[in-house]
């Protein structure tokens, strides 16, 4: 891969299959940053983001590049929380939009959904690689049944919900199809394999992309 690009692997996973584990475990072989929901929103989504937020940030917050960005694009408005129906508020949305596309422009990272195959697919000088990850319905349930402790016929409707917001969310700012392989790079079914050969596939993919 030539030195004046990066790379950016955006992961896109259905509740329960162990997307995020994988993402995190990629982001260290590859050494690079991973991030996450909760880091870009930068604040619990019922609080909004606010200038009060960047003076009361930790100082290993402010040490992070996505602080910088972030703090970069933000000029002091107030941000609303999401909405009861699941849909992210517009400004939100469009706010970690520009922090992610900043992002891009300085390093290359993992990063677990966000639409960002979608708002990161046309900025230069970029090796971009959209991954989903997927499990089968009972892999998922037991992994989240364990993760929350809750039985499995709640950790079903748990998936079930959560997966209907991931994808209303997911069209509604890209007016895709959520999960539709035609949008990914790789797809990968988790069910009968550790995160480390999940892992290993991933590399293997990148590894063909950037030798073309």
């Amino acid at each position: 891969m030539e030195n004046s690009k990066k790379l950016i692997v955006t992961i896109g996973r259905c509740c329960g299959s162990g997307g995020k584990t994988i993402g995190k475990a990629l982001a260290e072989k590859l050494g690079i940053s991973f991030y996450d929901r909760n880091l870009l929103n930068l604040a619990s989504e019922d609080s909004g983001i606010s200038e009060e937020l960047f003076a009361k940030a930790d100082e290993k917050v402010k040490s992070t590049l996505v602080y910088k960005v972030a703090r970069n694009v933000y000029h002091g408005e107030v941000i609303q929380p999401d909405s009861e129906n699941f849909v992210s508020n517009d400004n939100l949305f469009n706010y970690q939009a520009q922090v992610l596309q900043g992002l891009a422009e300085q390093e290359s990272f993992v990063v677990i959904g966000r639409c960002a195959d979608f708002v990161l697919k046309d900025v230069p000088n970029v090796v971009l690689v959209r991954i989903f990850i997927s499990a089968s319905d009972k892999f998922c349930a037991v992994h989240e049944k364990k993760r929350l402790g809750i039985t499995e016929a709640e950790a079903r409707a748990h998936i079930k919900r959560f997966n209907r917001r991931r994808s209303e969310y997911y069209h509604y700012y890209t007016g895709l199809d959520w999960g539709d392989m035609r949008h990914y790079d790789l797809g990968i079914n988790a069910t009968d394999l550790t995160v480390d050969e999940c892992v290993d596939m991933i590399l293997g993919y990148i590894d063909k992309r950037i030798k073309k």
